[in-house]
């Protein structure tokens, strides 16, 4: 099996086919610089049109960047040949609030009136800030990032409302404000940080203890800085309790063929 760091410069739609292929399960950290990865959110026709409400009215956490047909596993929009049944390293699977399951496909669950939410992804302008000299802790540890439970409330929608989960990840204190104005240029990928500094103030308890991803280390002269993550509407799903929803295991996405700076995100075939 592929190893994450021998596939870092392969091509979003080689990676997908291994990942199709069973090849790929972990997560997709550092994968396919340049392409904008997604979070994903499957769920019942009947529920899409408040769960796009709720997106609109929290775009920081929630940035749509595709919406597929009803019942049509395929995202033409977002690259060549995209299945979401398929090209996700690992999905989970939500009945009436419970997380009943982690698969790598989910072609036996998928059924006719299913739509696909796909949400920009904060790993996209992790590239931007490797090559500007910012570390990025989790990728350099070969780690998942951290992801919290926030504090943060967000607006509601229909049945869909909660609290934000953010990610962290430590920043030299003199290259705080260059990682803001970097992540800034990304709004379909989180944009820009939500705050800097003390975790109690954002609901957080420890840096240590992550409720998803891994802990990363928080080194002398670096301040521990915070964006809103796509996680956010795993938790909203949940809380809604549908009768059935799928999304992305936290940090295991979709690679789409979009740019990660294009302004709109759409797939063209070169």
């Amino acid at each position: 099996m592929a190893m994450p760091s021998e596939m870092m410069q392969d091509s979003a739609r080689n990676i997908r086919q291994r990942i199709r292929a069973g090849e790929h399960t972990g997560h997709t950290a550092g994968l396919a610089p340049g392409k904008l990865q997604c979070n994903l959110a499957i769920l019942p026709e009947r529920y899409a049109l408040d769960f796009l409400r709720f997106c609109q009215r929290n775009p920081k956490p929630c940035p749509v960047v595709a919406v597929s047909e009803t019942g049509d596993p395929m995202l033409p929009t977002l690259g060549e040949d995209i299945d979401i049944r398929t090209d996700v390293p690992k999905y989970r699977v939500f009945r009436e609030g419970v997380l009943t399951g982690e698969v790598t496909n989910i072609a036996d669950l998928w059924a006719d009136d299913l739509v696909t939410v796909a949400l920009g992804c904060s790993f996209t302008f992790e590239n931007a800030l490797m090559r500007a000299g910012i570390p990025v802790r989790h990728i350099e540890q070969g780690r998942n990032v951290p992801m919290f439970r926030s504090n943060i409330p967000l607006q509601p929608a229909g049945p869909f409302g909660g609290k934000m989960v953010i990610t962290m990840r430590p920043i030299p204190a003199d290259r705080v404000q260059d990682a803001h104005t970097i992540s800034a240029r990304y709004p379909q990928a989180h944009g820009a940080p939500i705050a800097t500094g003390d975790p109690a103030a954002l609901g957080i308890a420890s840096l240590d203890a992550p409720d998803y991803g891994d802990p990363v280390d928080v080194r002398p002269g670096e301040v521990p800085v915070y964006w809103a993550c796509g996680v956010t509407p795993q938790n909203v799903l949940l809380q809604a309790k549908l009768p059935l929803c799928i999304t992305h295991s936290p940090g295991h996405m979709l690679i789409s063929d979009v740019a990660e700076d294009a302004e709109t995100p759409i797939y063209s075939n070169p």
